[in-house]
């Protein structure tokens, strides 16, 4: 039987989602836990969400945020405040009704003690920390409160993917109240630009920041800004998002403030996200046909030395060199922090070593045998090309030098994704077109749908009934409002109706 050409089978063209799974499964990030919809984050993933929390939480505090906790339980009362919010988050709320077990007549568990009021599973937490905020804020003096929580929320999802759609996921939320309209507004668009840096400096994933359509809105804000990226498979992801809530929870949560001339006003709030989807946006940003791909920034480890012992009298010279090989990578820095780097001595065949770290996606690899060490050299090899692709280095350059790859690594990665955006993202001025664009190839039952579509740049007129009606039909979404681009006037490519700007349409995750 034939080997198969890459580690990951089925290939991207070949079955996009699967592959997605598969490349999860294969790089040992997470897998399906014993609670529906639910996912355990295995050692590897939760180290690459450990850089994500590292490098953000940094970026917070630096525009003078605080981290503070709280209640992952929210009274059903709370939720009913904001009519908007209610009815965006009603579906997938989780909720708790009793609270302590008894036998039953069959000797089974069930619920006993029924509570007074049903508590909701913190599916988001405006209301809870608005309860919190009414009591903390008393005077403008008092403003802007600027507080962020790294926290799970409950979603209860009914098709779930690991990392992009899960019931309970891992997030941070930012939460601040303000003094006036034009500091909130401020406020939102500052953060919308750190997922911004975040997404380009240390993904490697390049975004396009704008407006959603009221659409796609978040339940009770006045205006929801996002960040949104191509996927390899021609899908928009919903990177993160930052809300301008206005006085609608203050208003719910009594949040008031004395001003300055002694008059009693409502705070302005808002929120801003982003999650453990994030790793699934690496993934489909950047992966390919034989497993992950990372960038080197959020890398849990930047190289892995893979000692190569034919005969059992060189396995202590070639342990003693590739232990020293490792130390001075250590004291090497890069992106503020020393090189990380894993030293392979496992009991087990070079090349199943190496497939093992390709598919996590390291991304530099070195092996080190008797030859290299005799010529003070290593054989390396970067994940950002094929496997096969290696190269003698003198060790001495290598360790000096090894920042700079890195960093070349990180670029070629960004340069690559913004290329394939770039590709996919196309002009639409007619519904024929339009229609065409995301029209999937035909195939046969139960095969998987083709690769296609991409971003459309076509005008819309607005009307959240026509968004809605191309999206039960075609499957496609206003991504967003975007910020760049040309402002000319047009006509909304499904309605002909006036339209002051083109948006972004594109299928999503």
């Amino acid at each position: 039987m034939a080997q198969p050409a890459t580690a990951i089978t089925p290939t991207r063209s070949e079955n996009y989602a699967e592959w997605y799974q598969q490349v999860v499964r294969a790089a040992d990030l997470a897998e399906n836990s014993p609670v529906r919809g639910c996912m355990v984050i295995k050692p590897w993933g939760y180290a690459i969400w450990e850089g994500v929390q590292r490098v953000l939480d940094g970026m917070f505090k630096d525009t003078g945020h605080k981290n503070a906790y709280f209640p992952l339980f929210i009274p059903v009362s709370f939720l009913e405040k904001e009519a908007a919010h209610v009815d965006g988050f009603a579906k997938e709320c989780a909720v708790v009704t009793h609270h302590r077990l008894q036998a039953g007549p069959d000797g089974k568990l069930v619920p006993a003690g029924e509570l007074e009021e049903p508590l909701v599973v913190r599916p988001t937490s405006e209301t809870i920390i608005g309860a919190t905020y009414a009591k903390w804020v008393q005077s403008y003096r008092d403003l802007p409160l600027l507080i962020n929580q790294w926290a799970n929320v409950v979603r209860w999802e009914m098709r779930t993917r690991l990392f992009l759609r899960t019931a309970e996921f891992l997030w941070q939320e930012g939460h601040t109240a303000h003094a006036t309209k034009e500091e909130a507004v401020e406020e939102t668009m500052k953060m919308l630009g750190v997922y911004a840096a975040f997404a380009e400096g240390w993904m490697a994933m390049p975004v396009i920041q704008g407006r959603k359509t009221d659409g796609e809105r978040f339940p009770g804000a006045v205006d929801t800004y996002c960040i949104e990226a191509m996927m390899q498979d021609r899908k928009a992801l919903q990177a993160g998002t930052s809300h301008f809530l206005g006085q609608n929870f203050a208003k719910a949560s009594e949040i008031q403030v004395l001003d300055a001339a002694g008059a009693r006003q409502f705070a302005w709030t808002t929120s801003w996200g982003v999650s453990t989807r994030l790793v699934g946006a690496m993934i489909m940003t950047h992966a390919d046909d034989d497993g992950l791909v990372l960038p080197p920034r959020l890398a849990p480890a930047h190289v892995v030395i893979i000692p190569v012992i034919h005969k059992p009298e060189d396995a202590d010279a070639i342990t003693k060199y590739t232990q020293e090989l490792a130390r001075a990578l250590k004291q090497q820095s890069f992106d503020g922090r020393p090189v990380q780097v894993e030293l392979d001595t496992r009991d087990m065949r070079g090349g199943d070593k190496a497939w093992n770290w390709i598919k996590k996606g390291v991304p530099v690899r070195v092996e080190v045998g008797p030859r290299d060490m005799a010529q003070d050299s290593v054989f390396m090899a970067r994940r950002d090309r094929a496997h096969k692709e290696k190269v003698a280095v003198k060790r001495e350059a290598f360790v000096a030098g090894i920042a700079a790859l890195l960093q070349e690594i990180q670029d070629g990665l960004f340069a690559r994704a913004a290329a394939l955006a770039k590709e996919h993202t196309r002009r639409v001025d007619s519904k024929e077109e339009f229609e065409r664009f995301f029209t999937a190839p035909k195939v046969a039952e139960n095969e998987p749908t083709p690769i296609h579509g991409g971003f459309a740049l076509a005008h819309f007129c607005g009307d959240p009934a026509v968004e809605a009606s191309v999206k039960e039909t075609l499957g496609v979404t206003v991504r967003c409002i975007p910020f760049d681009g040309d402002n000319e006037p047009g006509k909304c490519v499904i309605t002909g109706l006036p339209s002051k700007k083109r948006v972004i349409w594109a299928k999503s995750y």
